[in-house]
Formats: structure tokens, sequence, C-alpha cells
């Protein structure tokens, strides 16, 4: 069992971050936790306010391709694990700007590796019994699923990605593994179906559809609405981030997911049904 004292976790003013932060500060009595985030337009001072045990994060603005920076935060306060949210993770953006895609998922993440590979392994010597680099990924990897029918993704499965968001963090998995095989920098993989809970940006769809219902517009649907996704309670999956943190097998990528699927034309029709029962229109 691994535990961690002095945490960094970068994007952790995002959605899933800031809940990880909240949900870790509520059971773990005295983990430090160093916040690296941008502070790009997903991540808002709210999603941080009234955190449980403030005394114990710290949030430091800075960029993970800030290498520099990277070092001295790992240097500085003795971070033994990294749980890496950052990234960036809109499809439809990632069609538009790929580039920005690249930036972040990709050179993010091997400033992130190439930083802990030298502080720990190489200045500090440290194997898995004193560190963890922890990365948060998406079932996107895998590709689409055409039908309900179809054989669940496994940790088998291989990567099809297709989309350039997709296909950024199926880079920054593999880089993730080649860090382990090479240096044997003791990392541990996760990939998660779609998010939805508090503080989730309203870009998404749940959120979208939540919103256009109170302001009385029309919701968007991509295609004829029969895309199927699963859908995973945020604080479910940071639960499953903290299993996985203290008892993962090194060098492993394991999924996770809900067994929730819906089609996005069910689950608006859900959505709706319940706007009709808690804000019924005039």
């Amino acid at each position: 069992k691994f535990i961690s004292k002095n945490i960094m976790v970068t994007g952790g003013m995002g959605f899933i971050g800031s809940n990880f932060i909240r949900r870790l500060l509520s059971i773990n009595k005295t983990v430090n936790i160093i916040n690296l985030d941008i502070q790009s337009y997903a991540g808002l001072d709210i999603n941080i306010a009234k955190l449980p045990h403030p005394e114990r994060h710290r949030l430091i603005k800075g960029d993970i391709n800030d290498r520099d920076l990277v070092y001295a935060i790992l240097d500085e306060y003795k971070i033994d694990t990294i749980v890496h949210f950052a990234a960036e993770t809109h499809v439809d953006s990632s069609i538009a700007n790929p580039s920005k895609f690249v930036t972040t998922n990709i050179s993010g993440t091997f400033s992130l590796l190439d930083a802990a590979r030298y502080i720990w392994i190489n200045k500090n010597k440290w194997n898995e019994n004193n560190c963890r680099f922890f990365h948060i990924s998406t079932d996107e990897i895998y590709g689409s699923c055409n039908n309900l029918e179809q054989e669940s993704f496994t940790e088998k499965s291989i990567y099809q990605p297709s989309s350039p968001y997709s296909a950024s963090k199926a880079a920054s998995n593999h880089l993730v593994n080649a860090f382990h095989h090479t240096y044997k920098l003791p990392t541990i993989i996760s990939n998660c179906t779609n998010n939805y809970g508090p503080y989730q940006h309203t870009e998404k769809l749940i959120p979208k559809v939540i919103t256009c219902c109170i302001t009385e517009t029309e919701i968007p649907i991509y295609g004829n609405g029969s895309h199927i996704r699963d859908w995973l309670f945020v604080q479910d999956h940071c639960d499953a981030i903290l299993a996985l943190l203290e008892n993962g097998l090194v060098g492993n990528e394991y999924n996770v997911s809900a067994n929730n699927e819906l089609s996005n034309l069910e689950l608006i029709d859900i959505i709706c049904h319940l706007m009709d029962m808690y804000i019924p229109k005039k």
C-alpha cells in the first residue's frame, strides 16, 4: 500500500482535479497538496473555494510545460506523488485548434515525466516504494463502440483514437508507459469514461442541457443523438483514483467506468423530465 505525503496535482482548478482535491483533503488528515494550474477558462476560483483544511493546499499558477518551475516544485516541496489531470479535453476544440492539444497533452506530460525522472530517479534515487506518477486519461483512446452489443473495451484493447484530442491522450499514455519501462518511473494510468458532477464547465453536455432548460433555449444535439456514452459520477471517479493510487500495480493501466450507458437523446430526455419536475415552466 502506497501512502502519499506531498502531492502535486496538475490542473487542480479544473472539474475533476478540484473534486479530487476536495475529496482527498476531506479523508486524508495529513497529506499536503500543491495545485499547479495555468488557470485557463476552465480553471475557476469557485472550483476550489471553501476547501476542507485549506492550510494543506497551496495553489501555484503555472504551466506544466515550464520545466524549471516543475523541477523547483518537486524539489522544494518534497513531492512524492504527481496526479496529472491538466489537459485540453474538448473534442470540438481539438478539431478547430489541434496544436494546443499537442502542446498541453503531449509536451506537457513529457515535461512532468522528465522532471519526475530527474528529481525522483536520478537525484533522490527513489523507487516505487517512495513515489508515484498517476496519469488520468480517457476511454476515447480506444475509439468508438458502434452499438451496445459490441464487446466492451478492456485494458487489453488496442488504441484507435479518432480525434486530435483522443490521439493526444493516447500519445501521452504511450509516453507514461515508456518512462516506466525505460527509466523505472513508478507510473499508473487510469482511462475513464465521461464524468459529470459539481463544478463541470457549461461547455459539457449535461450542464449545457440543464442551462438550456433553465434559459428555455434550444438544446444542441450533435448528429442524430444516437451516440452512446458511459456516464461516471465525478466523486466515484475520485474514489477510484485514490484506491488505485494506494493499491494499484505500478506500470499498469486501469479502465474506470460506471456501467451507466445512455444515448445522448436518452440522457437529454431524462434531464428534461427532471427539469420539468424541479423547475417547471411557468
